[in-house]
């Protein structure tokens, strides 16, 4: 199991000299990682690596058992 820290690099200062020693991963990010801002980031990346004629559908990230955001291309045709 992966233990990821995401934070806005703006906070990388608080962050304890060696935060690998807490966390397997750490990812610093020009914005507030939300729930709602990390499912956009998501899917512009995942679109950003899929071959010509492969589109995606949707995103969904669990914030907590109960707790999600979605992000549907539907939605985000221009």
């Amino acid at each position: 199991f992966d233990h990821s820290l995401v934070v806005n690099k703006e906070a990388e200062k608080y962050l304890p000299r060696e935060p690998h020693d807490m966390y397997d991963k750490v990812h610093l990010l020009d914005f507030q990682p939300t729930c709602e801002n990390l499912v956009i980031y998501i899917a512009e990346k995942i679109q950003n690596l899929l071959p010509p004629g492969i589109g995606l559908f949707s995103v969904r990230l669990y914030e907590t058992a109960t707790s999600y955001a979605e992000w549907y291309a539907s939605d985000n045709q221009q």
